[in-house]
């Protein structure tokens, strides 16, 4: 009896800032949400290779395609915005000099 394979398919989310290349996707995204565009700074979510939310660091304001299932990947960027940016090195020492003390 021969057997069949179920594959179960995981998409590839990515989250990433959107750049000007990226504004046509922002105002598709934003003419299909009924919204405007976000503005400022901004992380885009796309799905497999397509954008498909978009989130405004600035205001909060984010748009999704409604015609895919995007609620989980407008809170993964609501998440991610949410995260502490990385810390840079000090540009100076940690340690005083000793006559400072």
């Amino acid at each position: 009896m021969p057997t069949t394979t179920s594959l179960s398919y995981a998409p590839v989310i990515a989250i990433r800032p959107a750049g000007e290349q990226d504004r046509a996707a922002l105002e598709r995204l934003a003419a299909l949400d009924s919204a405007a565009s976000p503005r400022g700074s901004v992380l885009l979510a796309e799905v497999d290779g397509e954008p498909v939310a978009a989130l405004s660091l600035d205001d909060g304001h984010a748009v999704a395609d409604p015609f895919r299932r995007t609620r989980d990947v407008v809170a993964l960027l609501r998440t991610r915005a949410g995260q502490k940016q990385p810390r840079r090195a000090p540009s100076r020492p940690l340690l005083a000099p000793r006559w400072a003390a």
